[in-house]
């Protein structure tokens, strides 16, 4: 206690209190003195209460700081019955209630202005219901609740750029650089500018560097707009391949499955989920928000010490105890040993408990599926693009690793024909070249013989004229079939063209019934479709009518409404005010003393009676003392110097000490001899 006292006058005699208290003073202070440094520290906090309470009455004094402490989030000591005494304690002055007030607010004095300045604009106005039927209360209100919640989101901000780490020192010396800058460039700007003046046409070239910064700036929102519509186009690739393979797999489902199989599937995946809904996410909800309660209200605690914590640890414990005790009590007492209850109870829980286990295990499972899938997706979008060709799988797989297959073997069978090929091609090749050389050989002997006869020259002219022939020939057989074969498709388009106008002049004639017949009815069609649009006018504009005679009728509803609703509130009230006057009335004219002092007039006559004997009371006492402050003033004097006179004595008492710590004095005759 003495801690907390020494702490509170060293706080009051700082910046801004300097009331140079010290713990004597501080103790002598009265309880109005007492009520009015509490007043002066709340109005440090919040200036609204900045006042004398020898203005107000104590129960306004009283009502003002407990609504104060109230927002402050001051939490007395003690249960209900405590609080009652705290505020009588507070009415009253009392030491033991004001000095733990005190000590709490002087400990976080920024906080609780923090918390003042935000309740003043924070602290919502209850408006009663049966007001707020009102449209225009209510617009208001509305208005009023926008207003606080943008004064949220401002201080959120401006608290935010306080401990964003920018000083003004530091914003100042950016405005000032920045400000350099913009100087040296205009001066580069003007330097630039007097260049420019003696080149020629420098207006034209200035007009077409805009021009160019401009289509640059163009260039690069277009390429910038082809980059999106790019990733667009992508996303809607993604998109797309993920619908089509859901309606492959979907394909595959059906096909390969029946109706039993489908509705048995259904049947366990609404199974699933109704558990989902109804058992575990609520239960998982409950749990969650419980937490959150708990969590916003260790927030709202005051700031706690490792004390406190100790203490709540200690009663944790001891409640978890007594728990565990009436635990077994009820066991005992309910759950006999034979009861055949409590074996089903366990594993009705163990198979709750394994229920919950697989929900969590299966939910674990399709949220890898789902996330493998997306890995799967984004593992396709990357092969299309780096091969165009999309990855295969299952039945897909399946078929294409059979065709492989077959290939395979139809592959090794070729190539045992081409190893085989290869041979006979290479007996070939040298059958070949074996018959080149003894076709040059006869050549050479051929040539020998003709030099010999004289007729060199023979053999070659014999083979070209023979070659010719032959070409000649082929050439005439093909000229006679070509003409043959055009003969022949003439006939054939001739014979074709004739059949297909007999084929289609039935036709021509029922087209020829049909265009006439498809002409009128689309006259009719016209002459209806005049007909449908102007009854659609007609009926729009009385629907038009009939709607705003409706909206005006709905509006004047409400507002007859809205009208009745504060007549009978205001008929409530004079109700209300009536009956306290016919009470009061009544209480006032009977004969009855019991019920005449009943009435509100005798209640505030002896009100007045009261606060007139009070004053007569006070008068007398400040007459007093006026009268004994001379006397009193001269007692405090005299106590002051005695006072002083006793620290004089004190210090006469240390100084003789210390000299007989020297040596010793003997007083003989009136005379003093130090013996040493």
């Amino acid at each position: 206690m003495s801690e907390q006292i020494q702490f509170i006058v060293e706080k009051l005699n700082q910046e801004p209190f300097r009331k140079n208290y010290n713990l004597i003073t501080f103790d002598s202070l009265e309880s109005m003195q007492l009520l009015q440094l509490l007043n002066d520290v709340l109005g440090e906090i919040d200036p609204k209460h900045a006042v004398d309470i020898r203005e107000e009455l104590p129960e306004q004094t009283a009502k003002r700081m407990l609504s104060l402490l109230g927002i402050l989030k001051y939490k007395p000591p003690g249960s209900i019955s405590d609080l009652s005494a705290f505020r009588q304690g507070l009415v009253t002055g009392s030491k033991p209630i004001i000095h733990p007030v005190l000590h709490w607010l002087l400990q976080r004095t920024n906080e609780l202005k923090k918390r003042a300045y935000l309740a003043r604009f924070l602290v919502k106005l209850e408006v009663p219901a049966e007001f707020l039927q009102d449209d225009t209360v209510a617009d208001i209100n509305k208005q009023y609740e926008e207003l606080m919640e943008a004064f949220k989101n401002l201080h959120k901000e401006c608290e935010q750029l306080k401990t964003s780490g920018l000083s003004t020192a530091e914003i100042r010396r950016d405005i000032s650089a920045m400000e350099e800058e913009k100087d040296q460039l205009i001066k580069r700007v003007e330097r630039l500018k007097k260049r420019v003046e003696t080149v020629q046409n420098h207006q034209r070239m200035l007009e077409i560097a805009r021009q160019l910064r401009l289509e640059k700036e163009r260039e690069e929102s277009l390429a910038q707009q082809k980059q999106e519509q790019k990733n667009q186009l992508f996303h809607a690739e993604q998109r797309l391949q993920r619908a089509q393979l859901q309606l492959k797999e979907m394909h595959h489902a059906v096909v390969d499955s029946k109706p039993e199989s489908l509705m048995k599937k259904l049947e366990e995946e609404i199974n699933f989920n109704s558990y989902l809904v109804t058992e575990k996410i609520p239960r998982e909800l409950e749990s969650k928000k419980n937490s959150a309660y708990f969590l916003q209200k260790v927030v709202a605690e005051p700031a706690m010490s490792q004390s406190d914590l100790n203490v709540l640890e200690i009663k944790i414990n001891e409640v978890n105890a007594q728990m565990n005790q009436l635990i077994e009590k009820r066991m005992m007492k309910y759950e006999p040993i034979d009861s055949k209850f409590s074996m089903y109870r366990q594993q009705a829980s163990i198979i709750s408990r394994k229920k919950e286990a697989k929900a969590e295990e299966l939910q674990a499972a399709k949220e890898e599926m789902s996330s493998t899938e997306k890995q799967m997706l984004q593992k396709t979008s990357q092969a299309h693009e780096l091969e165009g060709s999309e990855v295969l799988k299952g039945d897909e797989f399946k078929h294409y690793v059979n065709k492989l297959r077959s290939k395979n073997t139809f592959y090794k069978k070729k190539r045992l024909e081409i190893a085989e090929i290869t041979a006979e091609y290479g007996i070939l090749q040298r059958t070949e070249e074996l018959l080149k050389q003894r076709h040059e050989a006869i050549q050479q002997q051929l040539q020998a013989i003709e030099d010999k006869k004289g007729i060199s020259g023979y053999s070659y002219t014999q083979e070209e004229l023979e070659r010719v022939s032959a070409v000649k020939s082929e050439m005439d057989e093909m000229k006679g079939r070509t003409l043959d074969n055009m003969s022949e498709m003439v006939k054939k388009l001739n014979a074709m063209v004739a059949e297909k106008k007999a084929s289609l002049a039935p036709v021509i004639k029922e087209l020829r019934q049909l265009r006439q017949k498809c002409q009128e009815l689309t006259q009719e069609c016209d002459e209806k479709k005049i007909q449908y649009d102007s009854c659609a006018a007609g009926l729009e504009s009385n629907r038009s009518t009939l709607e705003q005679e409706v909206k005006g009728l709905l509006e004047e509803c409400v507002q007859e409404e809205s009208n009745y609703r504060y007549i009978n509130c205001m008929k409530r009230n004079l109700e209300v005010q009536l009956q306290r006057a016919k009470e009061e009335m009544k209480a006032y004219v009977s004969s009855d003393p019991q019920e005449r002092r009943k009435a509100i007039r005798e209640q505030y006559t002896r009100m007045i009676l009261e606060q007139e004997n009070l004053g007569k009371k006070l008068r007398e006492k400040q007459k007093v003392v006026r009268e004994s402050h001379g006397p009193n003033m001269k007692q405090i004097k005299m106590w002051q110097d005695f006072e002083q006179l006793m620290e004089c004595k004190r210090e006469c008492f240390l100084k003789q000490q210390n000299q007989t710590a020297i040596g010793q004095v003997i007083q003989e005759g009136g005379k003093d001899r130090l013996v040493l």
